[in-house]
């Protein structure tokens, strides 16, 4: 057998603080010389560095170095709990290979100076010449701070090693300017891949002779750059071929915004989150990229009506969106949401989380929603959030039993509406995911455990097996009481 050309990956899981740290490097010396990626959920800074330094090994002479660890990495991903100098240093100059280097941390505490990326991290990077794709993201989970030792010189000691760069996200510089930025524009003339988050000093002059650039770029993440405005967009879309278009937290973009990107008709992805976009804005969405556009988020677009959904929707039949996310929209009600069923759009991904006038009707219009495939009510949708939606009540569980809903895997709801509905319909219905203490659903990278379990059952839809284990009638009934004891608690 054959097996020479197929991707063979290996996931392990297992918490490294039980490691000794003069027995971890040990235990990773015995690792595959041919292993080429490596991604790490957690780990300190100083385990990497001293993972990757050559140093004098247990049982050799003074003179006589320990060979490279993991010789053969060409990707290389880690979470840690900070990116100083030291480590950056030690991973550019140990491994030769590298074309992937993604370092993220989340301090706990304002790093200190040697516990820091700086100026002179930033020039150690890629000493090789192999590396493509650079991601260096801080990020705000614990703690509100920021790449405070870095500024546009950082950048551009960088950027004078880079200029085969392929792929860039600098996440938490907020001490680099417009300067910096058109550095990276200007420099890296294969740059198809730019993200920038919390880019606090990122204004629309990066933008301004972006047509002077050889760039053809093709996925764009500006995310809670606020400065940024209508200006901003109208010379980016000059990059015709762009396919992901990540707006999140750009508070100043608006309708005209939404007319530029409206000409860009391979984009695929976008989002639009916080932006102060209108159901005016939308409609130039209606005439232009629609009908290419997989997966659109509004969350928290707080202009938006159900007028939005109409003008989306109506009388168009060449849609392929797949995802849609309406969360936190004040103004969004039922009558939005019989429009979207009305569409017959095969949406699989629908998130209205936190939208004070969503209700049963809702419910029952997307229960009753019918695909063009007619495969069952509801069919097409597999991730569906409701959590906090102010209008859900127990009438809603009747219509996420069967036979409704046959391929739902995600359901978000808020528990309290009643906790043993909520357990009896996980239990009802194993394959499905029900979350109700408000997490966000599917986006969690390392919680994908379910995914190689529920592989095997892809191909086959839950109402198919249902009717296979003759289980359509029979399996409801602990449903039934627990509605039928939320009745006498209501009464």
């Amino acid at each position: 057998m054959k097996v020479m050309n197929e991707k063979k990956e290996l996931n392990l899981m297992f918490d490294l603080s039980l490691f000794l740290r003069h027995n971890f490097a040990r235990v990773w010396a015995l690792a595959s010389k041919k292993l080429t990626s490596l991604e790490i959920g957690y780990i300190s800074s100083v385990m990497v560095t001293e993972l990757l330094s050559p140093n004098v090994g247990p049982h050799q002479y003074p003179n006589q170095i320990r060979p490279s660890i993991l010789p053969a990495i060409q990707k290389l991903s880690l979470a840690v709990d900070y990116i100083t100098d030291t480590m950056v240093g030690t991973i550019s100059k140990g491994l030769a290979l590298l074309t992937h280097l993604e370092l993220r941390d989340a301090p706990l505490i304002e790093p200190r100076v040697t516990f820091d990326l700086t100026n002179s991290g930033l020039q150690q990077i890629n000493q090789h010449g192999r590396l493509k794709h650079l991601s260096l993201v801080r990020s705000q989970e614990f703690l509100s701070t920021y790449f405070k030792r870095v500024n546009d010189l950082g950048i551009l000691l960088m950027a004078d090693k880079c200029a085969n760069m392929e792929s860039i996200c600098l996440g938490g510089f907020c001490r680099v300017t417009d300067t910096g930025f058109k550095t990276i524009l200007h420099s890296c003339s294969s740059l198809y891949k730019l993200k920038v988050c919390h880019g606090s000093q990122l204004t629309d002059l990066v933008f301004h002779d972006i047509a002077a650039t050889s760039l053809s770029l093709t996925h764009v993440s500006f995310r809670w750059c606020n400065l940024l405005t209508n200006h901003a967009i109208k010379s980016l879309v000059r990059n015709t071929h762009l396919k992901v278009l990540d707006l999140r937290g750009c508070k100043n973009l608006g309708d005209e915004a939404l007319a530029a990107i409206g000409s860009l008709c391979e984009l695929k992805m976008l989002q639009l989150d916080n932006s102060d976009i209108s159901d005016v804005g939308i409609a130039y969405l209606q005439h232009g990229i629609i009908s290419s556009l997989v997966s659109l988020s509004v969350r928290g677009c707080k202009k938006l009506t159900d007028k939005c959904i109409s003008v989306l929707f109506d009388g168009s039949s060449k849609l392929e969106l797949q995802e849609l996310d309406l969360s936190n929209l004040p103004n969004l009600s039922d009558n939005g949401v019989l429009a979207l069923a009305k569409s017959r759009v095969p949406i699989s991904e629908l998130r209205m989380r936190q939208c004070p006038l969503i209700g049963d009707t809702s419910i029952m219009a997307l229960a009753s929603m019918q695909a063009d495939d007619d495969r069952g009510h509801g069919s097409n949708l597999r991730l569906l959030d409701l959590y906090n939606c102010g209008g859900i009540t127990q009438l809603s569980f009747r219509w996420l039993k069967k036979p409704y809903f046959p391929r739902l895997r995600w359901l978000g709801v808020t528990g309290s509406v009643n906790r043993d509905i909520v357990d009896a319909l996980a239990r009802n219905r194993p394959f499905l995911h029900v979350a109700c203490h408000g997490e966000e659903l599917g986006t969690d990278p390392w919680n994908n455990i379910d995914s190689s379990y529920m592989h095997d059952y892809e191909e086959l839809d839950e109402l198919e097996q249902w009717l296979q284990e003759g289980e359509w009638e029979s399996d409801d009934e602990e449903m039934e009481d627990a509605e039928d004891d939320a009745d006498v608690v209501v009464e």
